[in-house]
């Protein structure tokens, strides 16, 4: 494998079968998550990036998982949720250090049941008034949010 000049832009290429090695975004999602007195369901993260800090649920989809899937299944393991997907709120991307690019894909759920409890990468999980919300970690979380409350 060789870095060199491809299709306009400098990518690592193989010289065995001739073909370029795309560097792709990781794709990731995050769900808001509103109850009947429109609060939002935020989780505080045990993990790193930005451990003890408040987020959307979400996580990295999975190989051969749909993006609708992998949402709903983090929104389960973080919170102990099942919900229903009510619309795509939007795109955006988040840089990281670890992976250059994230592709984030948001959704709403505003149908859900279950015994709210944190789980997997969440150390806890609250409904927060949308004027009172703590510091939240990552812009392309509060993109999500003011894509719905139209802040």
């Amino acid at each position: 494998m060789i870095r060199c000049f491809v299709e306009g832009r400098e990518r690592y290429y193989c010289n065995n079968c001739q073909t370029p090695i795309y560097e792709n975004p990781v794709p990731a999602n995050a769900i808001v998550l509103v109850d009947q007195n429109e609060r939002l369901l935020l989780v505080k993260r045990s993990v790193e990036p930005k451990i003890g800090s408040w987020c959307l649920p979400g996580g990295f989809m999975e190989i051969h998982e749909k993006p609708e899937a992998a949402a709903l299944r983090e929104l389960e393991e973080e919170t102990g949720i099942h919900g229903k997907i009510d619309r795509l709120l939007g795109l955006t991307t988040h840089d990281s250090p670890r992976y250059h690019t994230i592709l984030m894909i948001g959704y709403l759920v505003k149908v859900y049941e279950g015994i709210l409890q944190a789980g997997d990468d969440a150390s806890d999980v609250q409904f927060f008034d949308v004027n009172h919300l703590p510091e939240i970690a990552f812009d392309s979380h509060i993109q999500f949010i003011r894509m719905y409350f139209q802040l």
